[in-house]
């Protein structure tokens, strides 16, 4: 039984949603330089202004040393970080905000697949169907736009990235829920943020643009977005199970369809709306055991 001064569920899926909402607008930020820089630089920026807050963050804290094991496991979350940020980075170069998010809505039957190969969960043939379900909503999403614009190489491409950045997200969050349990949230936080940055600096360097001062500080402050953002997912994902929490990435949608008419003038279609209701159809499928 919870404490009385421990966080409730409600308040914790809260947490969620307000990270969820951070990120979704990070994202349109990201989206908004993507016409100026490449989506590695962007993802180095990111990352870099992020260390800033993380090692702030890590001697405020004073988590102490990582062991060996927290080494390999966060360091190996840093590069899938890295794949998964640039992908979806370079995705939102190519589609509107709300079809981006949408497609992405595939990564939790992605997670319940990975569930099965990497932690030895039971095989359930409702996972197989949930797959083809979320393949159907991604096909219905990027099928509109192509029909409606004949063959366009950046849908065809901005779907792909989204569907690789998928992949990486499913096994970062799987991993993640594995050392938040285990890791001072600290730790955490400044893996990834100083691993990817590192890791991004020299190909950053090969396709570097010097920002304009706007552009610097608005990079700035999608690291400090970036860092706040995650720490409060993290927090939730230490005391929520992560099948409570999954149908929370759900509400990036509305956050999308927000920020894509704020910042953007976008509005989804009925081919998105319908194709992100069967990805998540087919995601509750997955989950129902």
């Amino acid at each position: 039984m919870p404490s009385p001064t421990s966080p409730s569920i409600a308040s914790l899926v809260g947490l969620a949603v307000v990270a969820e909402g951070l990120l979704t607008l990070m994202d349109a930020m990201i989206k908004s330089l993507a016409p100026r820089y490449n989506a590695i630089e962007i993802a180095f920026l990111r990352y870099a202004f992020g260390m800033i807050g993380a090692i702030a963050y890590a001697f405020s804290t004073r988590p102490g040393w990582p062991t060996a094991e927290a080494t390999i496991y966060n360091g190996l979350r840093a590069v899938l970080i890295v794949f998964t940020a640039t992908s979806f980075f370079f995705a939102l170069g190519k589609l509107s905000l709300a079809d981006a998010i949408a497609m992405s809505f595939i990564s939790p039957a992605l997670t319940a697949v990975f569930g099965v190969l990497i932690l030895h969960e039971r095989l359930d043939w409702r996972i197989a169907i949930a797959l083809v379900i979320g393949f159907l909503g991604m096909l219905l999403i990027v099928g509109s736009k192509l029909g409606s614009a004949g063959p366009d190489t950046d849908v065809l491409l901005g779907a792909i990235a989204v569907f690789l950045s998928a992949i990486g997200y499913s096994l970062n969050v799987i991993m993640l829920r594995h050392r938040a349990t285990r890791d001072p949230l600290a730790q955490i936080i400044l893996f990834q943020n100083v691993g990817p940055a590192l890791i991004l600096a020299l190909p950053a360097l090969w396709v570097w643009r010097t920002p304009t001062l706007p552009d610097l500080l608005q990079f700035a402050v999608l690291g400090t977005i970036g860092v706040i953002a995650h720490t409060m997912l993290a927090q939730a994902f230490a005391r929520v199970e992560a099948a409570r929490l999954a149908p929370v990435g759900y509400v990036t949608l509305v956050w999308g369809v927000l920020f894509g008419f704020l910042f953007f003038a976008e509005l989804p279609g009925l081919p998105t709306l319908a194709g992100s209701a069967l990805i998540i159809v087919g995601t509750f499928f997955a989950q129902r055991r």
